[in-house]
């Protein structure tokens, strides 16, 4: 330690040394290295059970026990698109109406939008139909 007389403050002299003989386990390589070693066998054992686990599994020749309800619950959301559709596209046509006796060119525009979405959504079980679903 020296003291300086000037200013009365005392400073140190520290030396530092680096550690490079085990650069290796240390920073991002030592981090992949020993990822590796546990992401490995992890992955390893679940691809093998994912391999050993599966069955065959056979049905009967009348699967509708199955479907039957899928087809209910698909029925049943296209007919509530529908209905909503059919909800918006009168809200849009009375507040197009209202907006054309204002002559609200903005207001026309956003009930001419919200017609073609009321149309789309309330056709949207025909289109189904005709494609099949």
């Amino acid at each position: 330690m020296r003291q300086n007389e000037s200013n009365l403050t005392m400073t140190t002299d520290v030396a530092v040394t680096t550690n490079t003989t085990n650069m290796e386990e240390k920073g991002m390589k030592g981090f992949f290295k020993n990822m590796k070693k546990k992401v490995l066998p992890a992955m390893a054992g679940s691809v093998t059970g994912a391999i050993l686990m599966t069955s065959t599994c056979f049905a009967a020749t009348d699967t509708s026990a199955v479907t039957q309800p899928l087809d209910n619950l698909k029925t049943l959301v296209i007919a509530v698109i529908g209905a909503v559709g059919v909800i918006i596209l009168a809200k849009n046509v009375m507040e197009f109406a209202q907006a054309y006796q204002q002559q609200d060119s903005s207001t026309m525009n956003s009930a001419l939008k919200g017609i073609v979405a009321g149309v789309m959504m309330a056709g949207i079980s025909t289109v189904l139909t005709f494609l099949g679903f």
